[in-house]
């Protein structure tokens, strides 16, 4: 959103994702009148009604005649001046605003959705939106669902949280890639969804991918939390208890997901703020030959040490922060790192400091790099780094009740509803024991997590989540006992910021024999506030697959 609102403020009839208009609509807009296709996206960004006269001019060149709603009122830079403090999204206490906002959009949901489709919207476009709410608002405009249906609001929630990140659901990202056929042609995820919240998750036949129980256990638990209490706007899901059981005979694989349940949802939206914090540059350098680790780190601390001599010089202040990592040694391993004697090796070396002239400076040194600080160094990826704003993320709570959601109806203003919620949230679910079933029997065998267990990580701001899935229901057990929260923090000990305090909570979801840590404080930022080379702990999970859990019995022999 943040980028989306430099580009509008350079042009200001951008903002939004052409790629929307001129990619996935234009070129299909007559077999979109020809079907009765409804489309529903949150491609707006932030500047939804730019997005639909867009849209207007691509039906208008096709001679066609289709009604295109917009919903607005995401956007609370308006309101910049009345918000003095704002409670965090703990709610445990409050904060002023940044002083350097750069954007800041409410996560709205399916409400506005669902009454632009009851109007006769053929195309719905919103700004900021949670991702799931734009397929529960068709949802609840075709089965006629009412706001207090938490059951069914929260099972509809799931099929988008499902289906939301495209091919993740079909194998594009999956613990078992190598089973995955034709990734290049792979198929994007469908949901057929019942009235009674129950839905078949597949792919359009004859397209690459695959559909199976870990690929879609693994999307469920992508970016959560408390699997008890995932929020959204609309509802409180509890997705502890969603089975996911296999179909046979479907081309593609396909699941039947049923068991999602809900609760009220929080009075408050979750806003999403991003603030300017200073500068960065980043330097990608390939280094070949023997001990090509060392030369590479050798070369990034000579650079770092003559920036800081020079920086002295021109009375600039240090780095604010800096990180080298030399990717093909295993730095993000930390103290289980394995490879040591690589002979290709990447130097990434990433900057923060709050001037740009200063980065301006580290970028015009880094040529020295290039031509002859290290035999092997084969260049700098992309040429001289370029040094771009730091925007980081500032999450907090907004009452619903404050917020007008506008609805409008080729380019007119046809109403404005609320999504307010209960004046008073449902207390939250008592804390999870973390049982670690410890009477067990114990083995000389060892395993390693791969073995035993799908993965798959993600992201929340500075925090990361990695669930882990059983991949049979005989292992769940003994993945609760031994891979517990603490053993999780100490294989990540070396990325969690120091002094976290409960820097790892373990969540379980006996549902699907799963389990889901969150590391808090363990992205170095979160996003592009981040100088690593993974800021969204995308490889966590991956990272995870090769601890090795001790002392178990001969587990293969229960499944055989």
């Amino acid at each position: 959103m943040s980028l989306l609102t430099a580009a509008k403020t350079k042009m200001p009839n951008m903002g939004y994702a052409p790629d929307f208009v001129q990619v996935a609509i234009a070129p299909f807009i007559n077999d979109i009148k020809r079907k009765g296709i409804r489309v529903v996206s949150n491609a707006g960004g932030v500047n939804p009604l730019a997005c639909a006269a867009a849209l207007q001019e691509v039906i208008k060149k096709a001679g066609l005649d289709l009604k295109v709603a917009v919903v607005t009122g995401d956007d609370l830079m308006a309101h910049r001046s009345s918000l003095s403090e704002v409670k965090m999204a703990d709610g445990s206490s409050r904060q002023s605003l940044p002083k350097t906002l750069h954007s800041m959009n409410a996560y709205l949901g399916a409400l506005p959705i669902r009454r632009c489709l009851d109007l006769g919207a053929d195309i719905v476009v919103t700004g900021r939106c949670v991702d799931s709410a734009v397929a529960l608002g068709p949802l609840m405009h075709t089965f006629g669902w009412e706001k207090n249906d938490y059951d069914l609001l929260a099972a509809g929630s799931l099929a988008g949280h499902l289906i939301e990140c495209g091919a993740q659901a079909t194998g594009g990202i999956f613990t078992d890639w190598h089973k995955v056929p034709d990734w290049d042609n792979m198929g994007f995820p469908v949901v057929e969804c019942q009235s009674d919240g129950s839905f078949v998750l597949s792919k359009p036949p004859h397209t690459g991918g695959h559909v199976c129980f870990g690929s879609v256990a693994e999307q469920l638990v992508y970016e959560i939390g408390d699997p008890r209490r995932y929020m959204l706007p609309d509802v409180t899901c509890d997705f502890s208890q969603v089975k996911i059981k296999e179909l046979t005979g479907i081309d593609g694989g396909a699941v039947r997901v049923t068991g999602a349940r809900g609760l009220a949802p929080s009075p408050d939206y979750k806003v999403c703020a991003t603030y300017m914090d200073g500068f960065r540059a980043t330097a990608v350098c390939p280094v070949g030959g023997p001990r090509a680790g060392e030369k590479a780190r050798r070369v990034a601390q000579s650079i770092i040490k003559r920036a800081k001599r020079i920086f002295n010089q021109l009375k600039f202040d240090d780095f604010l922060s800096v990180n080298i990592q030399i990717l093909g040694s295993e730095d993000t391993y930390g103290d289980h790192a394995r490879g040591k004697g690589s002979r290709e090796a990447v130097l990434w070396m990433a900057v923060h400091h709050k001037q740009k002239k200063a980065l301006e400076v580290f970028a015009r040194e880094i040529a020295s790099a290039g031509t002859g600080m290290a035999p092997g160094l084969t260049g700098i990826v992309g040429g001289r780094p370029r040094v771009s704003p730091v925007l980081k993320p500032f999450f907090f709570l907004h009452p619903k009740s404050e917020l007008k959601v506008d609805v409008h109806v080729n380019g007119a203003l046809v109403e404005t509803v609320t999504e307010s919620g209960p004046d008073t949230p449902e207390a939250p679910p008592a804390p999870q024991p973390d049982d670690a079933d410890a009477g067990l029997p114990s083995g000389p065998h060892s395993y390693r997590l791969e073995e035993l267990a799908y993965t798959r990580s993600g992201d929340k701001g500075n925090s990361a989540n990695i669930g882990v899935i059983a991949r049979h229901p005989l292992f769940f057990s003994y993945l609760k006992k031994h891979l517990t929260s603490s053993v999780v923090e100490d294989y990540f000990s070396h990325l969690i910021q120091p002094g976290t305090e409960n820097a790892v909570t373990r969540y379980t979801l006996p549902g699907i024999n799963g389990l889901n840590f969150v590391l808090q404080n363990s992205l170095g930022g979160g996003g592009v506030a981040s100088l690593r080379s993974d800021p969204q702990g995308k490889a966590y999970g991956q990272m995870l697959l090769d601890l090795k859990l001790k002392g178990l019995p001969d587990l293969k022999s229960l499944v055989d």
